[in-house]
């Protein structure tokens, strides 16, 4: 559930004031005519570092990188404020990281994801009725942080599909989740089409982005509705049973870090240092959750085997 709201708030890679700018546009034009053709192409091949070029790493962009510093400098010596280029801040590249503190964050949650996957398939039986929706659940997500970390990494067409994507498969995975816990337990067909009805729309979701031209403000709005019917059902069912499951707590507080988090998204400023922004402060602060949600679902697939214990000593 850490990447629910999380990964909600994607924003438009459109055309930005810095890439706007004349400067910039003739800089990147002149690079690329001077150095990503015939000789100097192949020297510029011939001298990038192997970790560059299998990262995908081409002439172009370098050129951009170089281009965007540029008019950064000249923007700054002017006295105006930072401009952001293809709908992103300038950063400082790392290595062949294009954001290197979003792409560690990103990397960590995954991390922590993964860990509590181990923790909780050691702890947790196999006969918990809820134990391979968790499990399924926790694959997607470590999917989705593997693809985030991917996408900070390096920013194409495909990262930037796969980063969005994955991102709304973890929330509608989540929303099975809670179908499953609050109604599919008592009514396992009802959850089979209610599951179905959320694979049918995952796919429409993918196509439409996929088959026209990507609809940033259509997928903002798709994952924003999601999420919030997420995060109300678990919520409305956590109330109403906080008093026969203490632990509910967890997930509570899971609900509401995960709106209280989102907010640093508004915060907006460049990176301090070129390196550190808003978006990975609101990555970094999320590397905690996974511990804190499944630790939830291990209280309560434990609790669903005493109940089951129980039941059965009264048969």
């Amino acid at each position: 559930m850490a990447p629910l709201l999380l990964l909600l708030l994607v924003g438009a890679a459109a055309a930005s004031r810095g890439d706007r700018e004349p400067v910039y546009r003739e800089c990147v034009a002149g690079c690329e005519q001077m150095n990503c053709t015939g000789a100097r192409l192949r020297d510029f091949r011939a001298e990038q570092p192997l970790y560059m070029r299998l990262t995908g790493w081409a002439c172009l962009d370098d050129c951009q990188y170089q281009c965007m510093w540029h008019t950064v400098s000249l923007y700054i010596k002017e006295g105006y404020p930072v401009p952001q280029f293809h709908g992103k801040w300038p950063f400082s590249r790392f290595l062949f990281f294009q954001e290197p503190a979003s792409a560690l964050a990103s990397f960590l949650n995954c991390i922590a994801n993964i860990l509590m996957l181990r923790r909780y398939r050691s702890t947790v039986p196999s006969s918990c009725p809820m134990y391979h929706t968790c499990l399924a659940f926790s694959m997607i997500s470590i999917n989705a942080w593997f693809w985030s970390t991917i996408f900070h990494t390096k920013d194409t067409a495909i990262t930037e599909k796969m980063d969005y994507f994955c991102a709304s498969s973890v929330i509608l995975h989540s929303i099975y989740l809670c179908c499953m816990r609050t109604l599919g337990l008592r009514y396992p067909s009802l959850a089979n089409v209610f599951g179905a009805v959320l694979v049918l729309l995952f796919a429409c979701h993918v196509s439409y982005l996929t088959l026209g031209s990507f609809d940033y403000s259509y997928n903002m709005m798709a994952n924003v509705s999601l999420g919030m019917v997420n995060l109300v059902w678990w919520l409305a069912w956590c109330m109403r049973r906080r008093s026969h499951q203490p632990y509910l707590w967890k997930c509570v507080l899971v609900v509401v870090l995960l709106q209280s988090l989102a907010l640093l998204e508004l915060l907006d400023f460049p990176p301090f240092l070129w390196v550190l922004d808003a978006h990975a402060l609101w990555h970094f602060s999320t590397i905690p959750l996974p511990f804190l949600f499944f630790s939830f679902l291990e209280d309560d697939s434990l609790y669903l085997l005493k109940m089951n214990s129980v039941v059965l000593k009264l048969d």
